[in-house]
């Protein structure tokens, strides 16, 4: 346990959300017995319950989210684990509006399973649920990965406009389909100088050789497919960009926004130099930044690395991200 405060591998989860819970008690509960968060706040004009959840180590992402214009639950899992499907349907029902509720997903495994059952036990209790699936992660765009994209920064701008767009009133099927919409416009790149280090071993989830880094990691420390010289930032950023714009292909004119997120041991000085690089990648290709994020928001134990999201918008996409929030990742 030498490399994580905390009085022991297997209570980090546990004392984390107690924790959390407590220093945001003015906007979330939190139910110890099924270990969910419960917004105390939403817009009462919502018809649909959000709720999405995932493996804890990748805080602020799921917990941050929770409140007004975000998210109405969150269940967070085991370290890197899915959270068990009795979690999520209880955190369900407690988060379900008339309409019913949207389960907003990352494209993993473990995930797709549990909440596939939580839903089921739903429907068989008579509330209607929806799902969106994020997978936005470029490195893992491959006809020879048979679970496809997986899902990674792009969750937090898709919960975002989608709170905003529960909050206006939308029903199930409605929010459902803008989801789709969000996803096919978003995708993200991970790029990594050293691996997280698993809580209780202190040892590296993979080496890479000096001056070396993953080009295209996961976060959960899945290796890319090609590490790369660890290079000067513009160099870097500048394949990264080109690699996004090229599978998003925007219009010319067309506004994006733009995540960069930090996975755990990179410096704010450093993730607003590679913000830097990014405004005059884009610049020089023509492509408008209309809005942004900097800072850790998806972030992967104590990983040395970032990711950049781009998502293609419009005006009323933007008009969605720039709606009231009031969480303890993001509050305007």
């Amino acid at each position: 346990m030498a490399a994580y405060f905390g009085n022991a591998a297997e209570d980090l989860v546990p004392d984390g959300l107690a924790g959390f819970a407590r220093a945001h008690a003015s906007l979330l509960t939190h139910d110890t017995e099924h270990g969910y968060l419960l917004a105390r706040d939403t817009a009462p004009g919502r018809r649909v319950g959000l709720l999405s959840g995932g493996g804890s180590g990748h805080e602020p992402l799921h917990a941050g989210f929770v409140g007004r214009g975000m998210l109405d639950a969150a269940v967070p899992g085991r370290i890197f684990a899915s959270p068990h499907n009795r979690s999520l349907y209880e955190a369900s029902v407690a988060a379900a509006r008339e309409d019913g509720v949207l389960h907003i997903v990352k494209n993993y495994t473990g995930d797709r399973i549990n909440f596939g059952i939580a839903a089921e036990r739903l429907a068989h209790r008579g509330i209607p649920c929806a799902r969106v699936l994020v997978d936005d992660d470029l490195a893992s765009d491959s006809e020879d990965i048979r679970a496809g994209r997986r899902g990674t920064g792009g969750t937090v701008l898709v919960e975002k406009i989608l709170g905003a767009a529960a909050d206006s009133g939308l029903g199930l099927d409605e929010l459902a389909r803008l989801g789709h919409d969000l996803v096919a416009r978003c995708r993200t790149l991970a790029v990594a100088s050293r691996a997280h280090t698993a809580p209780g071993t202190d040892r590296p989830a993979f080496e890479l050789d000096p001056g070396q880094l993953e080009f295209g990691v996961g976060i959960h420390g899945e290796r890319a497919d090609r590490a790369r010289v660890h290079g000067p930032s513009r160099e870097l950023v500048a394949e990264m960009t080109g690699a996004l714009l090229e599978a998003l292909a925007p219009a010319p004119g067309d506004p994006v926004i733009a995540l960069v997120n930090g996975l755990g041991s990179v410096t704010p000085l450093e993730l607003y130099g590679v913000f830097g690089e990014l405004g005059r990648q884009l610049d020089d290709r023509g492509t408008v930044l209309s809005r942004s994020l900097v800072g850790d928001y998806v972030t992967a134990l104590d990983m040395r690395g970032f990711s950049i999201t781009l998502m293609v918008a419009d005006p009323l996409v933007l008009e969605r991200y720039d709606a009231p929030v009031r969480t303890a990742a993001l509050n305007w």
